[in-house]
């Protein structure tokens, strides 16, 4: 699926684009929030997190060359943002400044790991990127990855320009007919998506693959496991289960793009085996409490995968 030319050796295995920002995961001592009170005692974590943080550091924690294009602010969170990168090898060359500051989300933690998420974007509607200085960095992989910050539609026809493998992370579709993610669409060769509102999500995949049925769509489905579509049709691929259990679901749906790319794209794995390493990926990653900075390895992946597919 990965193109590649017979020409120079490029920097980078993958370029995450867009997406980066702080998360802080507010759990809940007891079921739900108790509205009849003004204060609820909880443990509050910030962390480095949201699709680019959990995507570009997933990448990297895999052992592939991993740059970032994206916007943060000139504040405590922005620079944050960049020493952990910086600390994970990741190139942050176009790492430039949001002037309304950087992204945050607030996620409401459930006991069984699941959020209520609110997510403050800053200057992402306002943005246009430098297409020069991005292009510098994106020239220098074959593959691209987008995340759904609108800024990052302007950089979906450079990609294309320069023939890369576009992917791109539609995040939690309600709806086929959606003109905010119309352009991620057209443009990805492979679409992630999160499908858990729809009970079967085989007319959502279907009708991805009627706009391109060369494309790849894989839809994860929470603890129902996955979709895979491709122009030979729709298969479901059942959760898979790790010793660890699920305490916090944030990143899941980044690790499963991530766990499929480095698999299918840069290792070589087949179609059946990448969706195995993805989903491992994803569910090792909701065993992992309100970080992005100890996200699976490469040996850890190999282990957890030879044992599943021993079984």
């Amino acid at each position: 699926m990965l193109r590649r030319s017979s020409g120079k050796e490029r920097a980078f295995d993958v370029v995450v684009v867009s997406g980066a920002g702080i998360d802080t995961n507010v759990y809940l001592p007891g079921r739900d929030i108790d509205f009849v009170v003004e204060a609820n005692f909880s443990e509050n974590i910030d962390y480095v997190g949201q699709a680019g943080g959990y995507s570009a550091r997933g990448f990297a924690q895999l052992g592939k060359r991993t740059a970032l294009i994206d916007y943060v602010g000139g504040d405590y969170h922005g620079s944050f943002i960049r020493e952990e990168m910086q600390r994970d090898g990741i190139d942050i060359r176009a790492v430039f400044a949001d002037p309304l500051g950087t992204r945050r989300s607030i996620n409401f933690m459930y006991q069984d790991g699941r959020r209520k998420n609110f997510y403050d974007a800053k200057g992402a509607m306002a943005i246009t990127p430098d297409g020069a200085a991005c292009q510098e960095i994106l020239r220098e992989t074959w593959l691209a990855h987008f995340n759904i910050i609108n800024w990052s539609r302007h950089l979906l026809p450079v990609a294309k320009d320069l023939g890369l493998t576009i992917s791109c992370d539609l995040q939690d579709v309600v709806t086929v007919e959606d003109p905010y993610r119309k352009d991620y669409i057209d443009h990805a060769d492979i679409l992630f998506c999160s499908a858990t509102n729809f009970e079967d999500p085989s007319s959502l995949v279907r009708a991805y693959l009627r706009a391109n049925p060369e494309r790849i769509i894989v839809a994860g489905l929470g603890d129902r496991g996955c979709a895979l579509g491709t122009k030979d049709g729709v298969s479901f691929w059942p959760a898979v289960d790790l010793p660890k259990p699920v305490i916090d679901t944030n990143g899941a749906g980044d690790a499963l793009a991530v766990g499929f790319l480095t698999s299918y794209c840069m290792d070589g794995f087949s179609l059946e085996d990448s969706v195995l390493r993805a989903q491992i990926a994803a569910r090792y990653t909701c065993s992992i409490k309100a970080s992005s900075s100890s996200l699976i390895t490469r040996q850890k992946l190999d282990q957890y995968f030879d044992a599943l597919k021993g079984q």
